[in-house]
């Protein structure tokens, strides 16, 4: 029986957007669980779709588990320092009072920076590695999306990182880590480790793994595990992180140093011989909504256009109005939209009643450029508390407290207006306010690729448009301050030259 400390701290930081994330965002909860302690940390994770799930699922029960705190919080801007010294002063705090431990598991995101630490999960592994020592196994889940430092692969002998994206496999990559802990318990730390770092960086439109190129490097990163190979890794970075080593990267643990370059060397290889693969077509919203207008005449099925630079996932304001704006002036019908985060009009809408009709300013109240507030006349036809349980292929059995929604319809489209941010990548955030999206002829969802695992099975043709956001889908449009120089830009684009406008 083994002693084991379990905690998490997940954000994926968006550092080109305004906002900032706070302490306040991990301890009220909502899209996700509120901030967990101790005993709360099983009891808010435990059955669920997290990377904490699949390993309280799969750790040998025998083994003694210390939680010590656990919190989730979406995309967003920098960490404040306030939140990120609050958090981890508490999660060490508690891990040197839990002292003395066998092991220690974290759940992580691997793209998080607070406004002093650009690589923010490598100094909460600095933390920790300081206060349990080098002869403690430190295993840690990460998203797929992680920028892979140099200091996260220095204070950890064991990872997994998620292989899909769209995320359907969080709960499973957690399980993957507990085998990877529990074979370190009995074989050993991994004297070998490898990371290499990819020369260019790969928008998030770029990443799917259900398409090549990406879906043979995750079937030969998975073929390659066992054996003297603990883990073999490949993260394909998050671009709207600013810090020296965003990017792709591959990372081997294994029982010898030769084993570990070997095979990270053989997958770094793989990936670079895919460079010029990595691409996909990107549409201006006149341009999708018209596709998705002629297409929907005769399709059996809803067009499906992702707003992909509203990604809330991936930091965007949930607000944005440019695929409204052309779905209106272009006579779109039987349309439906979501999410737009806009409170006041939420308020407004749930004031006013089912069937009223209201003149608002819908969205646009971030200040992001070529952005405006939607004026227009609405009518109410629906109305929520916000409260659901997901039941798609991304999230299954999460519970969602989105705060009290509404439907506002304008000519033929319907938006799903809502009190707090999410990400549009549950059919349930439509179906739980009384929208059915098979009965819809277009669909526009505020997300770039995790709305594919529930929303694809449905729609004939998925379309994405560039409209006016925070999250730039090019990085070469984003003015980074530390990324290293001499990454390109986009697959066979440019190389980054620091402070070239």
């Amino acid at each position: 029986m083994a002693r084991i400390a379990i905690g998490g701290f997940l954000h994926e930081t968006h550092c080109f957007v305004p906002m900032r994330t706070d302490y306040d965002y991990y301890a009220r909860g909502g899209e996700f669980p509120p901030l967990a302690r101790r005993d709360e940390v099983v009891e808010r994770t435990q059955g669920g779709s997290f990377g904490m799930s699949g390993f309280l699922d799969t750790i040998d029960p025998s083994h003694d588990l210390v939680p010590l705190i656990w919190g989730h919080a979406g995309a967003g801007g920098y960490i404040t320092d306030d939140c990120f010294e609050r958090i981890v002063g508490e999660l060490v705090g508690m891990l040197s009072q839990a002292m003395p431990v066998d092991a220690v598991y974290l759940d992580l995101h691997g793209a998080m920076c607070s406004e002093t630490f650009p690589d923010a999960e490598g100094e909460v592994l600095r933390r920790v590695r300081a206060c349990v020592g080098p002869d403690i196994p430190v295993v840690i889940t990460l998203d797929y999306h992680v920028n892979l430092t140099q200091q996260i692969v220095d204070n950890c002998d064991g990872m997994a990182v998620y292989l899909t994206y769209p995320h359907i496999d969080r709960q499973h990559t957690g399980s993957r880590s507990a085998k990877i802990l529990m074979r370190i318990l009995e074989e050993g730390i991994p004297k070998g480790k490898a990371l290499r770092r990819i020369p260019f960086l790969l928008p998030l439109n770029f990443q799917c793994t259900l398409v090549e190129p990406t879906k043979a490097i995750i079937e030969a990163s998975v073929a390659a595990e066992g054996g003297e190979i603990m883990n073999l890794s490949y993260g394909a970075g998050f671009p709207p992180s600013d810090l020296a080593e965003c990017g792709p990267a591959v990372v081997c643990h294994a029982h010898s140093q030769e084993a570990a370059d070997r095979t990270a060397d053989m997958l770094e290889a793989m990936i670079l011989e895919r460079e010029a693969a990595f691409a996909e077509p990107l549409m201006t919203p006149d341009e999708a909504v018209t596709k998705a207008m002629e297409l929907a005449k005769t399709a059996t099925a809803p067009i499906v256009i992702a707003d992909t630079q509203d990604n809330p996932g991936a930091g965007g304001t949930c607000d944005t109005t440019g695929m409204l704006e052309a779905l209106v002036r272009l006579g779109a019908e039987d349309a439906a939209m979501c999410v737009m985060w806009d409170p006041e009009a939420a308020q407004a809408a749930t004031e006013a009643g089912v069937g009223a009709t209201i003149e608002l300013d819908l969205g646009g109240k971030h200040d992001i450029p070529g952005d405006k507030p939607f004026h227009g006349t609405f009518e109410v036809t629906a109305l929520s508390d916000g409260k659901f349980t997901t039941t798609g292929r991304s999230i299954p059995g999460r519970k969602i407290n989105i705060g009290p929604a509404a439907v506002l319809k304008i000519g033929g489209v319907s938006i799903v207006t809502t009190s707090r941010r999410m990400q549009a990548y549950d059919q349930d955030i439509f179906k739980h306010i009384g929208i059915e999206p098979t009965e819809q002829k277009i669909l526009v969802l505020k997300s770039t690729c995790h709305f594919r695992a529930d929303f694809d099975p449905i729609a004939a043709e998925t379309l994405v448009a560039v409209a006016p956001g925070a999250h730039i889908v090019d990085p070469r449009e984003y003015p980074y301050r530390f990324l290293r120089a001499g990454v390109r830009l986009l697959p066979m684009g440019p190389e980054y030259v620091p402070g070239a406008a």
